[in-house]
């Protein structure tokens, strides 16, 4: 039996802020953006090279949920990933070296989801 995390939702205040900050800063693809009625917006993006997307939008969840909390994206080059989000302003923290060739920094979204972006060397 297949089990595959294929899309994880996350808190939006705004989603036409999200979806900038996804797109324009994060470097996400945008997958959906539909309006299919009733004041619904489902909006779905996916992190470049993943099979696993993020949704956000209006009428689609508790507007009250809390964020969701240490969304991992696995990088290749931490250093470089790093430097292009800062480049494109996110706040995003020191490389913290955990030992045994793992390294992660961590940034937030506008609503206050956080990621980590984890790097570990084989």
């Amino acid at each position: 039996m297949d089990m595959r995390l294929e899309l994880v939702p996350l808190r939006s205040t705004d989603v036409d802020r999200s979806l900038a900050f996804y797109v324009d800063q994060v470097g996400f693809g945008l997958d959906h953006d539909v309006q299919p009625g009733n004041g619904m917006r489902i909006v779905q993006l996916t992190p470049p090279g993943s099979a696993c997307s993020v949704v956000v939008g209006v009428g689609i969840g508790d507007p009250d949920a809390a964020p969701v909390q240490g969304l991992h994206l696995v990088v290749d080059d931490l250093d470089a990933v790093r430097a292009s989000l800062v480049g494109t302003g996110v706040a995003v923290s020191e490389v913290s070296d955990m030992g045994g060739g793992v390294r992660y920094a961590y940034f937030s979204d506008p609503d206050g989801n956080s990621w980590a972006l984890q790097q570990i060397s084989r």
